[in-house]
């Protein structure tokens, strides 16, 4: 396998790394298989994405709001109409140019590397969780959920 295609696939790799790590709270999803194992290796990973900002619509509108209120502080009549639109796109204007469109969001993974009880060995890429730390030796239990995600529990 040549460089190019190689590092196609490593990219298409970790572009779906947030796919295979999310993990929703007050959610029930069909478990389709659990097996047992024992963690050989856990890799730290670090990884950062841009996200779009979904509250820009609404900092741009409060931007032409205020805009607007301090536009029609000035002037009387027509000019006072005026000066709240100048001001209201003045305002949006500064908001737009001030709110990023995107953020840049860190992800924090963990890689393990699990022998099964069956003898296979299984990689799982998941977000890391400060209450469940994974060591090399821990027995865990591998959680196969509908629509190919997997999540990885101590076993105690």
């Amino acid at each position: 396998m040549s460089l190019k295609p190689l590092s196609i696939l490593i990219l298409a790799v970790s572009l779906c790394l947030p796919a295979w790590a999310q993990y929703n709270r007050n959610r029930a999803v069909p478990v389709e298989q659990v097996s047992y194992g024992e963690v050989e290796s856990v890799r730290d990973i670090q990884r950062s994405e841009l996200v779009e900002d979904r509250h820009r619509g609404w900092k741009v509108f409060g931007g032409a709001l205020l805009g607007g209120l301090i536009g029609n502080q000035f002037g009387s009549g027509s000019g006072r109409d005026v000066a709240t639109v100048l001001g209201a796109l003045a305002g949006a204007g500064v908001a737009d140019r001030r709110s990023p469109g995107y953020n840049m969001v860190q992800y924090r993974l963990q890689e393990l590397i699990i022998l099964t009880e069956a003898g296979e060995r299984v990689m799982v890429v998941q977000d890391y969780d400060p209450g469940m730390v994974h060591h090399a030796g821990d027995s865990v239990r591998i959680v196969y959920l509908s629509g190919g995600l997997v999540r990885v529990d101590r076993v105690y």
